[in-house]
């Protein structure tokens, strides 16, 4: 077999399999390398509890940034649940929490008017990640709203926050999306917080986050079964350890060293792990990265013999659980949370959320288990940045994550969680945590960071040079057959397709 390539693509997760559906449609011979001995990254479903017959989305859970045009153009066979409730929040102190039903019109003040603002944002700004990049003032166009825009893109957005609601829960509540997997104070003068939350709330120009039925892997089958149709060749358990700029690819498969040469190559990888696999750092000299990313969240995955009693009695837990659950998580707890971290502690209580997929999608578990009630439940823990975690000290931290998350979700329970757990065919709750260095050995993602690198605006710089396919398409390397096309690219996170989507399309019009 010649080992020429139009394409090869580093990476068998989500973005990568996008790409490779596209191009192999566009009639390209493509490649796909991927590490592990099965696709899907970041975005697969496992049975985490060993002789337990439930299919966990371990590490993603939620589709929002995934266009329905993507799903159209592949032919994809996904379907995508979408919650009643947005939310459920304790008030720390009380028996009482606040819980935001979609479908009803009692809402928090101001909460109405807020989330019109961001569903304009939406509506504007969705459309066009799918096309070359918009420069900033042609996205304020596209937005005409000025208010709306300053309020959430010129000015930290924890700022608009504290000035448009007097809550504390509900400043906190709406503060979240701002601090999912980043690490930032409540008023962030970075922005970094303001570009998480754009993401958050524009989704499917929405901002609605949905359920995948049959579990994440359920979208990532489905992707690498579009691949393999289009024709794209998939290659699992190869492990690329040098790319150059001329387009070689050397990867190790079993104990063989191969070679592939390609027009294009197109890194599903952070931008970080590109960096070393290019000569200047293989040669030692320094690969011209930025500095180190850092990840800032625990993964917590349990399966309970049945939904928890709530302190809370004048709320269903089967409503509380059906959207996302928020456990300390009030403006002034995130604020503290913050101040701890950055001080290199744990923070106590943990800010947590939780997510309840079998709820909204049974058929991840068994008949059985679905029959006993068991369900799933998955808690992202917010200020636990990297920082904190070496490998001397991963076991002994991984444990304490665990019993804060615990303690943190304990704290609005009228039964302790612990209680509620199963045990695996060795006798061992089930119960399985994750730091931020498990997902950087796990995953290959630097610092344990979900988005690969720093988020970028879904819209270039008014300055920023958009000369190249590449570059218009938010997808440019130093190096010109070189693209990115995983969370790293510009408009890269979340399980979105958009890195896949937009190198794919750098390439086809660069051809």
């Amino acid at each position: 077999m010649s080992n020429r390539r139009d394409v090869v693509i580093v990476g068998g997760g989500h973005n990568g399999l996008v790409a490779a559906t596209y191009l192999a449609l566009a009639g390209k011979r493509v490649t796909v390398l991927e590490r592990l001995d099965h696709v899907g990254g970041a975005a697969i479903s496992a049975q985490a509890f060993e002789g337990v017959d439930a299919r966990l989305s371990r590490y993603s859970y939620l589709v929002s940034l995934l266009p329905a045009s993507i799903i159209r153009d592949l032919g994809l066979d996904i379907t995508l649940a979408r919650r009643r409730y947005s939310s459920y929040t304790p008030e720390p102190g009380t028996d009482r929490g606040l819980l935001i039903d979609n479908e009803s019109a009692d809402q928090p003040a101001g909460w109405k008017d807020f989330y019109a603002g961001t569903g304009r944002l939406a509506r504007a700004l969705f459309p066009t990640v799918t096309e070359p990049l918009l420069t900033r003032s042609e996205a304020r166009r596209a937005v005409g709203d000025d208010v709306l825009w300053n309020s959430l893109i010129e000015q930290p957005v924890g700022s608009t926050i504290q000035r448009t609601f007097d809550s504390d829960l509900v400043r906190g509540v709406v503060l979240t999306d701002a601090l999912i997997g980043t690490f930032a104070p409540n008023i962030d003068e970075t922005f970094a917080g303001n570009k998480c939350f754009v993401y958050h709330v524009i989704g499917g120009g929405t901002g609605d986050w949905d359920v995948p039925v049959g579990g994440m892997g359920a979208v990532t089958g489905e992707l690498a079964r579009a691949a393999r149709l289009a024709g794209a060749e998939i290659v699992t358990g190869a492990d690329v350890t040098a790319i150059t700029p001329s387009g070689e690819v050397t990867y190790r498969f079993h104990d063989d060293e191969r070679v592939l040469a390609a027009e294009w190559v197109l890194a599903t990888v952070a931008p970080e792990v590109l960096a070393s696999l290019l000569p200047e750092a293989l040669e030692g000299r320094a690969p011209g990265t930025s500095a180190r990313v850092e990840g800032a969240q625990v993964k917590v995955n349990l399966l309970v013999s049945r939904l928890p009693r709530l302190r809370d009695t004048t709320v269903d837990p089967a409503a509380a659980f059906g959207g996302t659950f928020h456990i300390n998580e009030t403006w002034s707890q995130l604020s503290t949370a913050y101040s701890v971290a950055s001080g290199g502690g744990i923070p106590d209580p943990l800010p947590c959320e939780i997510y309840c997929h079998s709820l909204t999608d049974p058929t991840i578990l068994s008949p059985e288990l679905q029959a006993s009630g068991a369900q799933t439940l998955t808690v992202f823990g917010l200020h636990t940045p990297d920082r904190l975690v070496t490998a001397e000290n991963n076991d002994a931290l991984r444990a304490e994550l665990q019993a804060a998350a615990v303690a943190s979700l304990d704290s609005v329970l009228a039964e302790p969680i612990e209680d509620l757990l199963l045990t695996d065919a060795a006798g061992s709750p089930t119960i399985e945590t994750k730091t931020t260095l498990d997902l950087e050995r796990a995953l290959g993602l630097p610092g344990g960071n979900i988005f690969h690198a720093p988020l970028s605006w879904p819209f270039a710089e008014d300055d920023a040079p958009l000369d190249t396919p590449a570059r218009r398409w938010g997808v440019a390397t130093e190096h010109p057959r070189i693209l990115l096309c995983g969370a790293g690219a510009q408009r890269g996170g979340g399980v979105s397709g958009l890195g896949g989507h937009n190198a794919a399309m750098s390439v086809l019009e660069s051809d």
